[in-house]
């Protein structure tokens, strides 16, 4: 019996998966993205397009409604899965895709598939249907991803980027995620909707002042992340960070482990620090280019940063990353467009504990890109070291890990500053450009954690 309709057997043929990644879930995440790409299923952009939504990490159940609003937002059919160790993500995918077949479906599978789902039979559809008449906690907002119009004066002689998968930007879409209970302002609220208030711009005109979050499963975003912006127009009025909550952790962040066991007084390769290094920057520079709308490189960083943590030697890498940072170094278009963005200089890093590649950087997004490619390319030509990382060498991705706050704390208590006055289009583009690891917030359960 074939399935009742063609949008039902194409969700279970390739279902689209709306990725929820948690805090502290970072090895768990790769291993998802990892099985995703082997399947060929595709990572959708909000609830109205997924029939799949993951859920990777370990949150807190008493403070999870933005999981349950992103559920109630997926059309049918639709299933779900959770995945807290990376090891679960092959059979938690298995399963969150026959539980798409409904309870009087059935399918023909391939002895292929057959094999591939090592003998899983088909449990139902899970978790319950959408009450009649109840609606989203909150609705899915369109955010169009770009970089502000700024007069950025051009004294390169550098070739235009023959690479760039185009120079329109990318449409993404935000999912509200329920916050935590409380809102950045008393607002009216009209069938679960924010209404516009009216507040003062920049220029002294009353103008309507409209509330938006953004996070936590946008495509591309720091995992975890929540931001509550007020807008006037085009132009963010006030900013406010925010994080959902998740269970301790008895695991290093993931990014941060090789110099973390440093400090707890274990011996780490210096090589392995370094390959470490290189793909988390690797992993940051893949979300930076594709909220600036380049595709197609940021797909060649992912698949670099694959190659890095599977092992790739020095040589093998070296020809991998030396012609793609160059490019990327060389087009005058990216600098166009992330240019002026989140101006940070470094005497104000410092002053707010920011280390790091934002404190090396002591500028603007662009910048910011650059030292990452810097480190990428040093770090990339010292995997195969095998001394001793010393006891000095505390810096990982984000910045020292032995200073009175974590490195991605400071990053976070700069960003409202760096975001406030710029325009809505440059947003996505000022986070992805500090990138912080929310993995380095979450409480750890026991000193004696397990490494990554």
């Amino acid at each position: 019996m074939e399935l009742r309709s063609k949008a039902a057997r194409l969700a279970v043929a390739h279902p689209g998966v709306l990725l929820a990644a948690c805090p502290g879930a970072t090895r768990a995440r790769l291993a998802v993205e990892e099985e995703l790409l082997r399947r060929s299923w595709p990572v959708v952009a909000g609830p109205a397009s997924a029939n799949l939504l993951v859920v990777v990490g370990d949150p807190d159940p008493a403070r999870a409604d933005w999981a349950e609003n992103l559920w109630n937002g997926i059309p049918e059919p639709k299933s779900r899965a959770v995945v807290r160790e990376a090891e679960q993500a092959t059979a938690a995918l298995d399963d969150g895709h026959l539980a798409l077949f409904g309870p009087d479906d059935q399918v023909s599978v391939s002895p292929r598939e057959e094999r591939r789902m090592n003998g899983v039979l088909p449990s139902g559809r899970a978790g319950s249907r959408r009450r009649e008449g109840h609606a989203p906690d909150g609705p899915a907002h369109a955010v169009r991803d770009g970089a502000a119009h700024h007069d950025c004066a051009e004294h390169e002689t550098e070739s235009h980027h023959s690479g760039h998968s185009g120079d329109g930007q990318d449409e993404a879409h935000g999912t509200h995620g329920g916050g935590h209970g409380h809102d950045m302002h008393a607002m009216s609220v009209v069938a679960g909707l924010p209404m516009a208030d009216r507040a003062d711009d920049r220029d002294g005109l009353r103008l309507d002042r409209l509330h938006v979050p953004l996070g936590p499963a946008l495509l591309d975003w720091p995992a975890g992340l929540v931001l509550r912006l007020a807008l006037q127009g085009d132009v963010v009025q006030q900013a406010e960070v925010d994080q959902i909550s998740v269970r301790a952790s008895s695991r290093h962040p993931f990014w941060n482990d090789p110099w973390l066991r440093v400090i707890a007084g274990e011996r780490v390769e210096r090589g392995l620090a370094a390959r470490r290094l290189c793909a988390a920057h690797l992993d940051s520079v893949g979300r930076f280019l594709a909220v600036s709308g380049w595709d197609d490189e940021a797909k060649r960083a992912r698949s670099a940063r694959r190659r890095v943590l599977a092992g790739a030697s020095v040589e093998e890498l070296g020809v991998l990353l030396r012609p793609w940072a160059r490019q990327l170094r060389r087009s005058r278009t990216l600098r166009w467009l992330t240019r002026g963005l989140g101006e940070l200089s470094s005497e104000r890093a410092a002053a707010a504990g920011v280390t790091g590649p934002a404190l090396v950087a002591g500028g603007d997004a662009y910048c910011r890109l650059l030292v990452w490619l810097d480190e990428i390319e040093r770090a990339a030509a010292v995997c195969g070291d095998t001394r001793v990382l010393d006891a000095t060498e505390l810096s990982g991705p984000r910045g020292r890990l032995n200073g009175p706050v974590p490195p991605s704390q400071a990053l976070l208590d700069v960003l409202p500053g760096l975001l406030e006055g710029a325009e809505f289009a440059g947003a996505r583009i000022i986070v992805a450009s500090l990138d912080p690891d929310l993995d380095e917030l979450v409480p750890v359960v026991d000193s004696r954690v397990a490494h990554e």
